[in-house]
């Protein structure tokens, strides 16, 4: 089955050329596209996609608003927040919305593709540039024993950016002890995303910055 994409952007040509480059691709498939982050939300609500695109600067509800209001109705559907703005604010807001990836509309399409896989595989994306301003926020490392040693583990393969499957294989575990594993890390961490995970790892000095996934 392809990965089923919902595309959100106020600029229709943009949605067009969206459509394009996953047509091209045949494990990609565009099932529907919004204007506005309320349409984002009900068609979100309505289609079940695996990966949305989001533009965040969007009319009616902005694409942070769209962004938390889909992961907390679908937690199984990832956002890639795809904008051409590129400020601390944006970045770290729309991480904070529980974006798996953080990408700039310059991407090429091949790195827009693999960028969209991940994120339907559990795996963090972001562009170089995002991925600097969060490092660069990076604070004094916390105490990391909240988490159990499997769940470190687990914790630094995700900041890694290694799927489910690829850490239940180097683990040698079935693939849902891994989602479970992913779950309570989150959960105990009060955190949203995989992509806020990868950074508490770099925080608490499980990983260094240079090991993030970047596209």
């Amino acid at each position: 089955m392809p990965i089923r994409v919902l595309v959100v952007d106020d600029h229709p040509v943009v949605r067009h050329g969206l459509q394009m480059y996953l047509d091209i691709d045949p494990e990609l498939k565009m099932v529907g596209e919004a204007e506005d982050g309320k349409e984002a939300v009900r068609l979100a609500l309505e289609l079940k996609p695996d990966v949305v695109l989001m533009d965040l600067l969007l009319p009616k509800m902005d694409g942070i608003a769209a962004t938390i209001a889909i992961r907390q109705a679908l937690p199984n559907t990832e956002v890639i927040a795809l904008t051409s703005v590129l400020d601390d604010d944006r970045v770290f807001a729309a991480i904070r919305a529980g974006a798996i990836g953080y990408l700039l509309k310059n991407a090429h399409r091949d790195a827009l593709a693999q960028a969209i896989k991940r994120a339907a595989a559990g795996q963090v994306q972001l562009s170089p540039e995002a991925a600097a301003l969060l490092v660069r926020e990076v604070r004094a490392p916390e105490s990391p024993e909240i988490l159990t040693q499997r769940e470190k583990q687990v914790l630094r393969m995700v900041a890694m950016g290694k799927a489910n499957k690829t850490i239940a294989r180097e683990l040698k575990v079935r693939e849902v002890t891994v989602k479970s594993h992913v779950s309570n890390v989150l959960g105990k961490l009060g955190l949203q995303s995989r992509t806020q995970a990868a950074l508490h790892a770099v925080r608490i000095g499980l990983v260094s910055d240079g090991e993030l996934p970047r596209s």
